[in-house]
């Protein structure tokens, strides 16, 4: 008689595996995510049957002869510079973001743009119909002719179709999260159809050779719905950002086999698709207004790019006897209050009293802890009432001592402030060791400090007299 299979509970967000259900999984701490999926027993082999051999591995040197991987172009530029010089064959990329973000749109004008570059795209939906896919293209005003369209969530179809044509060299999945296989009993969406499916599509694309992108939905966290072995499995991975109330969108590499992680790519999101910004730095700062207190200008790095950004911060009393409030917008909470105890205790600013506002202008998230000086430097701005020069831009680490610390790339730094007109710049007094100082952008005047008292002594000496 054959066994019936067991049951395990599996948390539909980390993908951790409970013997008995649970409101709160022990893992990740979220609650009500655990879900009952059976599993199959496993086969054992008949008392006095010996196992099938195994084959041997084919070992090679090292050292062996081999040639850079070809890159298919997608003739996207910024797609491409996040993915680091277009789509390797036979790889997989792992497309996430918020839902309306723009992946099936992005994903969409790249399958068109390499169908009329001449590459034999599948397209594959598992949330819309044919003609619905068709009535956005025609919106966006796409047209690619030899472009394969299919609406299917069944990975066993897709896995024949795929295995008998062996045309296609490109190959969109919209999206993981819908896909479904029939040897595994649980319903679209679960850990273990994401798992199964991912897999049963990777093994194909390994096989024949096809680029595959997925697209994959994120949790109300931000992360990358199903279970972080998915994010493994892959080859790169690339979470779309942005809020819906800009305008500017974000396709960020977290993971890249043939790239530069944390590159990005920046687009703005038109009525006809997502449009490429090559020159981001300008497109921050266009709509910025000088001779304002609390505004501070970072010149960032993101992967390659630098990237110069507005920093806005504002200051209010405290209302009420509870704690002073901290709202934070594109940056680190926990880096602000870090910031805030080390203005007030190393150089005297009375700020524990105060609601303090922090804002990246743009909609851009900065990650690195160079943005630490630009940060201080608009806070004071704004405690002072002494607006930063016009033509100043900052970066730098602080640390609890009140020390400015060096940062990485500061001549490409450098070199994007000047190129968009900025004259001065304030950073991390520079030590010589080993070879020469680079010399600085001409026409760019470097203000070199060492701790933050000497930052807040630059609003202070030229502070207006009514404050």
């Amino acid at each position: 008689m054959a066994k019936r299979p067991s049951a395990q509970f599996v948390c539909q967000s980390c993908g951790a595996v409970h013997t008995k259900w649970a409101g709160r999984c022990d893992a990740c701490g979220e609650w009500n995510t655990l879900v009952e999926e059976s599993v199959e027993p496993t086969q054992r082999a008949a008392p006095g049957k010996t196992r099938k051999r195994a084959g041997r591995l084919n070992v090679v040197h090292l050292d062996g002869q081999m040639s850079p991987p070809p890159r298919i172009s997608t003739t996207i530029a910024e797609f491409d510079r996040v993915l680091g010089g277009g789509l390797v064959p036979a790889s997989v990329v792992l497309v996430g973001g918020d839902p309306g973000i723009g992946k099936s749109t992005l994903m969409l004008q790249a399958t068109c743009a390499l169908a009329r570059a001449g590459q034999n795209v599948l397209y594959v939906s598992g949330e819309e119909a044919i003609d619905q896919v068709r009535l956005r293209a025609r919106r966006l005003e796409l047209a690619a002719p030899t472009l394969d369209l299919a609406a299917s969530i069944n990975v066993g179809d897709i896995a024949a179709s795929l295995e008998q044509e062996r045309g296609h060299t490109v190959v969109v999945i919209d999206s993981i999260q819908t896909m479904w296989l029939e040897s595994v009993e649980s319903a679209p969406g679960s850990v273990s159809q994401v798992r199964a499916c991912a897999f049963e599509l990777i093994r194909l694309a390994k096989t024949i050779g096809f680029s595959l992108i997925l697209i994959g939905h994120v949790t109300k966290e931000g992360t990358l719905a199903g279970p972080r072995v998915l994010e493994h499995m892959v080859d790169a991975v690339m979470s779309f950002e942005g809020d819906r109330g800009h305008q500017f969108r974000i396709l960020r590499a977290a993971k890249n086999r043939f790239g530069a992680t944390d590159e990005i790519g920046v687009f703005a999101m038109t009525d006809t698709g997502l449009r490429e910004v090559a020159n981001p730095s300008a497109l921050f700062l266009a709509e910025r207004r000088g001779n304002i207190a609390g505004s501070a200008v970072f010149a960032g790095l993101e992967g390659t790019r630098p990237v110069l950004l507005e920093i806005q911060a504002l200051l209010s009393p405290k209302a009420g006897d509870g704690a002073p409030r901290r709202a934070v917008i594109g940056w680190e909470t926990a880096r602000l209050n870090m910031l805030l105890a080390v203005l007030e205790s190393r150089c005297g600013l009375k700020l524990s009293s105060m609601d303090v506002y922090l804002n990246i202008a743009g909609g851009l998230r900065v990650n690195e802890p160079a943005a630490d000086l630009a940060v201080a430097a608009a806070l004071i701005s704004a405690a002072t009432g002494t607006p930063t020069a016009a033509d100043a831009a900052y970066f730098g680490e602080v640390g609890l001592s009140g020390e400015v610390r060096q940062v990485a790339q500061s001549d490409l730094r450098l070199k994007e402030a000047r190129k968009l007109g900025f004259e001065h710049a304030i950073l991390p007094r520079r030590v010589v060791s080993g070879s020469a100082r680079a010399r600085p952008p001409e026409g760019l005047r470097l203000g070199e400090i060492g701790h933050l008292n000497d930052l807040v002594e630059m609003f202070t000496t030229r502070a207006p007299a009514e404050t």
